[in-house]
């Protein structure tokens, strides 16, 4: 597994192209997945192949919707399902990156970002001449929904606190910290697969949702039990919404500095609050180096981001 460069003074991108095949989880379409170098302060931006290379940058503003899966889209081309290979870049330390897909949905590979983790591994990474910038979170920002919620408040480093719970006897309650640094994200968080509840298959298929599904790319779980096991780790289920937390948050745009405490949050409420991160100006600084001096600068493109409320 590829280590985290998160404590890199430079930018980096990946030393060489490397792809792989596989169908979309929603869709079944086979698709082509191509992660590419891509020069500094590019960020992470997805090309449609099949539509002559149009380009759909991973950022809030390109957030369409977040039932069952994160979709983007930029005048009306859609992309789905983009949170798995998000979580891979971000967790890896990749800052600038090209992601060329041949058709609307990244491929769900095995349910986890292990298959795109070992994607960047195989390429390598390579420092760029142009310092990393990371967003440092200076004011306690928070988004909340009934009983779930979700906050980032300063920190010095990349902390996750994900909390699920789950009215399942494999699940239950379930707590998983991180902080993404010196390859922990490969370690801990990339082969956790993504989970469903057998009863719910036949609903969501006929909402045209999770076509692609099989018991070789989701942990399918039964009233009691798991049709597919065993599990990778006793917490598979937490660790899997730790990886779709750093996916989302990942549309940031920059290596976040801040503590991310996340309790029973799902897809809109990820996006929610990086919304509303990015929409207070006071909350946030953007620094060239792992500890912000009060020259830190700020830039235009994070000054008023459209909301994904």
């Amino acid at each position: 597994m590829t280590q985290s460069n998160h404590t890199s003074a430079r930018q980096t991108t990946l030393a060489e192209s490397v792809e792989a095949r596989g169908i979309g989880l929603h869709t079944a379409v086979p698709v082509q997945v191509r992660l590419m170098p891509a020069p500094p302060d590019t960020g992470y931006v997805f090309r449609r192949t099949d539509l002559g290379g149009f380009e759909i940058p991973a950022t809030v503003e390109s957030v369409a919707h977040c039932s069952y899966a994160t979709t983007l889209m930029r005048t009306g081309v859609m992309l789905s399902t983009v949170e798995h290979l998000l979580s891979a870049l971000r967790g890896c330390g990749v800052d600038n990156a090209y992601i060329e897909v041949d058709n609307l949905e990244v491929p769900i590979m095995d349910g986890s970002a292990e298959a795109f983790a070992e994607m960047i591994e195989g390429a390598g990474l390579v420092d760029q001449p142009t310092a990393r910038r990371a967003l440092l979170v200076r004011e306690r920002v928070s988004a909340a929904a009934g009983n779930r919620s979700i906050t980032i408040e300063p920190a010095d480093a990349y902390e996750i606190d994900c909390l699920i719970d789950f009215q399942h006897p494999l699940i239950g309650v379930q707590h998983r910290s991180v902080t993404l640094d010196n390859g922990s994200f490969a370690r801990e968080i990339a082969s956790a697969r993504t989970f469903g509840f057998i009863e719910e298959v036949e609903a969501l298929r006929r909402a045209n949702l999770i076509r692609g599904g099989s018991l070789d790319n989701a942990i399918v779980l039964t009233k009691d039990g798991v049709m597919n096991g065993p599990l990778r780790y006793p917490d598979e289920f937490g660790r899997h919404k730790a990886l779709d937390l750093i996916g989302d948050l990942a549309l940031v745009g920059l290596p976040l500095l801040g503590r991310v405490e996340a309790r029973k949050a799902g897809h809109s409420l990820h996006t929610q609050l990086v919304s509303r991160l990015l929409s207070d100006p006071s909350a946030w600084e953007i620094t060239t180096n792992e500890h912000a001096s009060a020259s830190s600068r700020r830039t235009p493109e994070f000054a008023s981001p459209a909301s994904a409320d």
